[in-house]
């Protein structure tokens, strides 16, 4: 099954430099200097700031769901006392997730959901008790209180005190005009009085001030590293749950593919070889009939049958070929593709450095991609050279493709190289492409290593 990528190769995105003019000069403040005004550290700060009395709350409704329901659980009443409880936490952690998105910018997945072993509300409680998420949410209805009082508490300092400090040469004059006093007291006893009433001891405080100022948008990102950190950890889905996902995202991409490859050789069987079969048997049938009346002409049909039988067989052979050659389980990859590229239309040196043979399944998915690959090479790339390279790597299984083409293939193109892509990752495979504009194209495939 050829895959076409050809729009791939012969269209790239232009550079806007208009764009990126613009972006230079935006930026053109260093990043620790523009970070105090930057939108990010703001929401940042809000994050921070609305973290403890959401913390408080939490916390509160955690606590004091637990401890009832576990105090009730030598009644029956227990049970859904704390169910509530646990989907409560959930509720909360669907906030959480919501104010992670809008203010941290953190794309966080909801767990897994619910799944009740039947309908009615015991079901519906043995499943809010059994979830694993549900009690994450709940363990992190409890961390959220101590870790937001920290954070709340420093990043209300570092920002008070960093704004006021920068700011006071433009409010000192409220000192002795409103407040009778001759600027900020530093110390005071019964004889001695300190002020910050000079010009170099405001400088300084000014100076100070801008220090802490700069200082303080990477502190909040500190601490909101840790707020990302438990929201990711415990209010996202599990990492048995996630693979699960991958694991039917898989295998719905293996029935579609092998549904397409069945359709697919149906189809070829249908329109070549069973033709030439079905015209090569009426051609009999008539040389028969012939074969007393005109012997002749019989032997011409007869002969001219014997051709189509040879063609049938080619195309039989070219069917196979392409499902799973001989020589790759005879012989192993190294002669597959060497086979493979004497049928390429461009030169292909082809290197296998393999001392052993993966598993028969990951050969083929091996020899489909190089396949595949090299169809492409021969009829999109305008190459004159081409290149085949397969190595072990731990336990993967390296394949890479090169071709001195005019480049441009890309993945995102919705183009073959997409669903290669996807065949390969049904089986954790991986494929990057490395193509620019002009060329070379370098394609790169890892397939998980088995051992035959």
């Amino acid at each position: 099954m050829a895959t076409e990528y050809g729009q791939g190769y012969a269209h790239m995105d232009r550079p806007d430099f208009r764009g990126t003019d613009v972006e230079e000069r935006r930026h053109r403040l260093p990043a620790g200097l523009r970070a105090p005004v930057e939108a990010r550290t703001w929401r940042e700060f809000a994050y921070t700031m609305l973290s403890l009395p959401i913390g408080i709350t939490s916390f509160v409704f955690a606590v004091v769901s637990l401890s009832l329901g576990a105090g009730l659980l030598i009644t029956f009443i227990g049970i859904p006392v704390l169910a509530a409880g646990l989907a409560g936490c959930r509720g909360i952690g669907a906030l959480e997730r919501t104010r992670a998105r809008g203010l941290l910018g953190l794309e966080v997945a909801p767990p897994e959901p619910l799944r009740p072993k039947g309908g009615g509300p015991m079901a519906l409680m043995g499943a809010v008790l059994k979830s694993g998420a549900s009690w994450r949410h709940l363990l992190y209805s409890l961390l959220m209180l101590p870790w937001s009082v920290f954070s709340f508490a420093v990043a209300i300092v570092f920002w008070a005190y960093g704004w006021m400090m920068l700011t006071y040469p433009l409010w000192f004059w409220l000192f002795p005009m409103y407040g009778g006093q001759d600027g900020i007291q530093l110390y005071s006893d019964d004889g001695h009085h300190i002020y910050l009433d000079n010009p170099f001891e405001i400088g300084v405080t000014a100076a100070t001030g801008l220090l802490v100022t700069l200082a303080t948008p990477w502190i909040l990102r500190a601490l909101t590293t840790v707020d990302r950190v438990l929201v990711f950890g415990l209010l996202g889905p599990s990492r048995l749950a996630t693979r699960v996902v991958e694991l039917e995202s898989d295998r719905g991409v293996v029935v579609d593919t092998a549904a397409a490859d069945l359709r697919r050789i149906e189809r070829d069987l249908h329109d070549g070889a069973q033709a030439r079969l079905v015209a090569l048997a009426m051609d009999l049938g008539l040389a028969k009939e012939k074969l007393t009346e005109d012997p002749e002409a019989a032997a011409r049909m007869v002969d001219e049958a014997h051709g189509e039988v040879k063609v049938a067989l080619q195309e039989l052979r070219d069917l196979a070929r392409g499902i799973h050659p001989a020589v790759l389980t005879d012989r192993g990859l190294d002669a597959a593709l060497s086979s493979l590229a004497a049928r390429c239309t461009v030169p292909v040196q082809v290197e296998v450095d393999l001392t052993s043979r993966p598993a028969a399944a990951i050969e083929g998915i091996a020899y489909f991609t190089v396949s595949e690959l090299l169809q492409n090479i021969s009829k999109h790339s305008g190459a004159r050279a081409a290149g085949v390279d397969v190595w072990r790597a731990e336990n993967r299984l390296m394949l890479q493709v090169t071709d001195n083409g005019t480049g441009g293939a890309d993945v995102s193109a919705g183009s073959g190289l997409a669903g290669l892509a996807e065949r390969l990752g049904a089986v954790d495979g991986i494929l990057v492409v490395d193509s620019p504009a002009g060329g070379p194209t370098a394609v790169t495939a890892e397939l998980p290593w088995r051992q035959a």
